[in-house]
């Protein structure tokens, strides 16, 4: 998505070699437009699938996450990253380690919004490590419901989340690679 890298350019920030700051359009401020653009490139992507619920971990996914479960015209489900007193004492869940947080947490989903029966797509804003999106597929698997692929904005291919991914057999999409944060530039995977 050529709109994407010029934004990620713009108001992308490079905090490290490892990490990249997109505060400005995806984790803290949110651009509608550029959103929804998003949800229709992940939908077309999936479109032949038999999608039948959109899912992510909160919170920086939802944005895109709603936007592509529009499009599609299914549900969004969102896995929490923290219990409340309201919370599904029955609900599938899993330990993953927070790599921009440098926390572990727990993810949690309900079993009520998510049957054998469901296709799922699960859409996320970045992978790194990928340790959020393996414990939330570990949770699709069982449920008994099938994982139809991932959907990432920003796949960072020099770590190796999206690649242990792909290696598990999963269809796994990205709007932009990735390839270095070196020296403070941006380079794209093409």
């Amino acid at each position: 998505m050529e709109v994407l890298k010029q934004r990620i350019l713009q108001e992308g920030v490079v905090v490290s070699d490892q990490v990249l700051k997109l505060d400005a359009l995806l984790n803290h401020q949110v651009d509608p437009e550029l959103t929804m653009e998003m949800g229709r490139e992940f939908a077309g992507r999936f479109a032949e699938a038999g999608i039948t619920r959109v899912v992510t971990v909160e919170s920086s996914g939802i944005a895109v996450a709603f936007a592509t479960a529009l499009v599609m015209n299914v549900p969004l489900v969102f896995a929490r990253r923290k219990k409340t007193l309201l919370a599904d004492p029955d609900a599938l869940c899993e330990r993953v380690p927070s790599f921009t947080k440098g926390i572990v947490t727990d993810i949690m989903l309900s079993r009520q919004f998510i049957s054998p029966d469901d296709k799922i797509l699960f859409i996320d804003d970045i992978i790194a490590n990928g340790d959020a999106a393996r414990g939330l597929i570990k949770i699709i698997q069982r449920s008994g419901a099938e994982l139809a692929g991932l959907g990432v904005v920003v796949e960072k291919s020099f770590q190796a989340g999206a690649r242990t991914i792909r290696e598990q057999g999963i269809r796994l999409e990205s709007l932009v690679r990735i390839k270095t944060l070196s020296e403070g530039t941006i380079v794209f995977d093409e």
